[in-house]
């Protein structure tokens, strides 16, 4: 089992920055990718960037150039580095693990962490 606890969150204005921690425990030794999805109201979860553990990262479109996400080399701690942000940025963030469990991989979910962008 791995717990995540996500926290960062809050109210920043248009064009400012925000950086979002995630930490890991449990069964970190087994966690091989870790991600932030966020969800807005009425929209699905949707994957805003990636990290697996050797460092390969991906982003999507939106937010590419103003995210960074980056991980500690044991993978405790998941970062999400938030520039420029725009209104539509807004969403509750939320961090995943996945890792190896017994013979299955599982994927493993934070509580999240609101982001409000003031225009």
């Amino acid at each position: 089992q791995v717990q995540l606890v996500e926290s960062g969150g809050g109210l920043v204005q248009s064009g400012g920055s925000l950086r979002l921690s995630c930490a890991a425990s449990g069964s970190v030794s087994n966690v091989v990718h870790m991600a932030w999805y966020r969800q807005s109201p009425g929209l699905e979860r949707e994957l805003v960037a990636d990290i697996t553990k050797g460092g390969l990262t991906s982003y999507v479109d939106s937010v590419k150039g103003r995210f960074t996400i980056a991980r500690d080399s044991g993978m405790h701690t998941l970062y999400l580095e938030m520039n420029s942000v725009k209104p539509e940025d807004t969403a509750v963030y939320y961090c995943s693990a996945n890792a190896l469990v017994d013979v299955s991989m599982r994927q493993f979910w934070g509580q999240g962490t609101p982001v409000t962008v003031s225009s």
